[in-house]
């Protein structure tokens, strides 16, 4: 038996020893592991050869200090082992591990010490009771450190730490029965007590063995374990101190350690609450942050603004300013989305530089901003100024501006609803391409006046596809560039008319097959003509595909269904009606009943249904508004 055990032991310390040598990775840790394995090893043996039966066995030993040689190597051990393999140590870990280190050893000084004191009491020998006393301090060290070990881990050891966890766990149930029933005198040799010692250390072999995967530090920290650990320490400690008043009276060490241990809970739940409102702080930021621009975003802006109209009075109104880019998507089709995200957050620093102390800026989305400023319209006149010119850029090739829409709050409005929708009214009613000044604006009055010169009949025409296209795509929620494009196709929709003869536009029979053929390339035409400029661009795809078919029976290109862009869509269906609403050479005129029945006929084969039912309702509210026009100038008249 003391051959198997003594081989055992030394095997183990070797197995340790040779993966230190081996082995490069972790190597200092596993050959302070294997010196404290050998140191026990030799102790083991000292007592075999010398000790055993011997009356020395109550004073100082070699084997005593060989055997306590073993507790500096292995803490120096865990210790290598936690910081070579801990990527990011946060404080509630090291707590956690403190916490869990403590309530393990309250525990055990409240079972082992009492009758080990009373041994260390009774002992003639000082250094006898020294030692006596230094095993069971040496035991609680050590199951402290291993359990907070474990805790910097994340409570997620992986196999190699669960190994040495479990040989720790060994040895502490042995070493702590041995004290306990050596103190008790209910000692025997050659029970299961002895089976306990090496079963550890073999356990250490495997474990040094065992491949690492530097799990340490890489899982997630289980939330739930915040709240396991700490609980059920407490409890542990709690039960420590009621048994201790109901039973016997507990030891200085353990009453000190339990104390400990409650404290730390206490400070545990410190950390954790000043963590909890960190991250709470952080998420509202992040829930009220733009992400791309650092600047506030809608969520924050319908706050505050909720704010503004609670606080806003006649002498010290709040003024809401909405932006809307112009250039921007250009800029974004021509140079790429990074470069268009990079010159949002440029525009949004210069914004926010400008507005300073005076107001809050907002990116609503998109290339859309709002600004709440603390003044009233003519305080806030430079201000204005200021914010347009921040948000203004130009360089080789591009122009980027905004157009703006103000509301003074609370005069002109006190609902964050009806403000937003003022503001969004007046910005895209100085965005409206018919009151742009811009180069595309220019060349389309050329290209409108050279055509109307040309076909001058034909000038209502474009006026009235322009107006209905551009309703119906405010309906389907077009905005900026987009509905800008969209106005301007619907006025030049027919441009590449120009270059078709006379003789076939104006043709009071129908045309043959060769004349459609000709015909049917005006909308390929009117797209090389716009594409010379390229801020008409997006307007010549538009114009290019304004005769295509739902159902793909269409011209140029067969295009159907959502392939045909939205905006060649809608200018179909405004384009067909006004036709049909007007008198042609090969045609007479329909009335506006007969003109919708033929749209909503032709829903789904020649028309998108959706755009249809848009048109019709766009139509239905003009003309609501027509007949409360007449009827308040009747009434007018009437009282006149």
């Amino acid at each position: 038996e003391d051959v198997l055990y003594n081989g055992l032991m030394f095997g183990a310390a070797l197995a340790v020893l040779a993966r230190g040598v081996l082995v490069r990775a972790q190597r200092a840790a596993w050959l302070a592991m294997g010196g404290g394995l050998l140191a026990w090893s030799l102790g083991e043996l000292y007592f075999t050869l010398f000790l055993e039966g011997s009356s020395e066995i109550g004073g100082v030993t070699v084997a005593d200090g060989l055997y306590l040689a073993m507790y500096p190597c292995m803490f120096l051990a865990l210790l290598l082992l936690v910081v070579g393999g801990v990527r990011r140590l946060r404080a509630s870990m090291v707590l956690d591990g403190l916490i869990a280190g403590l309530a393990a050893t309250t525990v055990g000084a409240a079972a082992l010490l009492g009758p080990v004191l009373e041994e260390v009491s009774a002992s003639a020998s000082v250094g006898g009771a020294a030692i006596t006393l230094a095993y069971p301090i040496g035991d609680l060290l050590l199951a402290f450190f291993t359990i907070g070990a474990l805790a910097m881990t994340g409570w997620r050891p992986g196999r190699v730490w669960m190994l040495i966890a479990a040989s720790m766990l060994i040895s502490a149930i042995a070493d702590g029965t041995y004290l306990y029933q050596s103190a008790t005198g209910a000692y025997a040799e050659g029970t299961w007590l002895e089976s306990l010692w090496p079963a550890a250390a073999v356990l250490l072999a495997v474990a040094a063995w065992t491949p690492w995967r530097r799990e340490v530090g890489r899982q997630r920290y289980d939330d739930s374990r915040l709240v396991i650990v700490p609980a059920v320490s407490l409890l542990a400690a709690l039960g420590v101190l009621v048994y201790g008043s109901l039973g016997p009276r507990l030891t200085g060490p353990a009453l000190g350690l339990a104390t400990a241990t409650v404290l730390a809970v206490c400070v545990r739940l410190i950390v954790t609450v000043r963590e909890n409102l960190t991250v709470l702080k952080g998420s509202r930021r992040l829930a009220l942050t733009d992400s791309l621009t650092g600047l506030a975003n809608r969520r924050r802006l319908m706050g505050d603004l909720e704010a503004a109209c609670w606080r806003a009075s006649a002498e010290r109104p709040w003024t809401l300013v909405m932006y809307d880019l112009n250039g921007f998507k250009r800029y974004n089709d021509t140079f790429g989305h990074p470069a268009g995200d990079a010159l949002l957050g440029r525009l949004s620093d210069k914004l926010a530089a400008a507005v300073g102390d005076r107001g809050t800026a907002y990116r609503m989305g998109g290339d859309e901003f709002c600004v709440l400023f603390r003044c009233t319209p003519a305080e806030g006149r430079a201000s204005l100024a200021d914010s347009l010119s921040a948000l203004s850029e130009g360089g080789s090739g591009f122009s980027v501006s905004a157009a703006h829409g103000e509301v003074l709050i609370p005069t002109e409005g006190r609902r964050p609803a009806a403000i937003l929708a003022l503001a969004d009214q007046r910005l895209y009613r100085r965005k409206d391409p018919t009151r742009d000044g811009s180069a595309a604006a220019q060349l389309r009055d050329v290209l409108l006046q050279a055509f109307q010169e040309r076909r001058p009949e034909l000038r209502e025409h474009q006026r009235g596809v322009g107006a209905l296209v551009l309703a119906v795509g405010r309906r389907m929620g077009l905005e900026g560039e987009d509905l800008d494009a969209l106005a301007r196709a619907g006025e030049l929709h027919d441009v590449g008319k120009i270059a078709i003869p006379d003789a076939i536009l104006d043709k009071p029979a129908a045309l043959n097959e060769e004349e459609w053929r000709f015909m049917r390339r005006h909308t390929i035409l009117g797209e090389r003509i716009l594409m010379a400029a390229s801020a008409l661009r997006p307007v010549a795809r538009l114009v290019r595909s304004s005769h295509e078919r739902f159902d793909g029976a269409g011209y140029p290109d067969g295009l159907a269904g959502e392939e045909i862009p939205l905006g060649a869509r809608i200018i179909f269906v405004c384009d067909a009606y006004h036709a049909m609403i007007s008198k042609r050479p090969h045609s007479p005129a329909l009335s506006v009943s007969e003109a919708i029945g033929e749209l909503r006929a032709c829903a789904g084969s020649q028309f998108d249904p959706r755009v249809v039912e848009a048109f019709l309702s766009t139509l239905a509210a003009q003309e609501l508004r027509t007949a409360a026009q007449k009827y308040v100038a009747g009434g007018e008249a009437s009282r006149a």
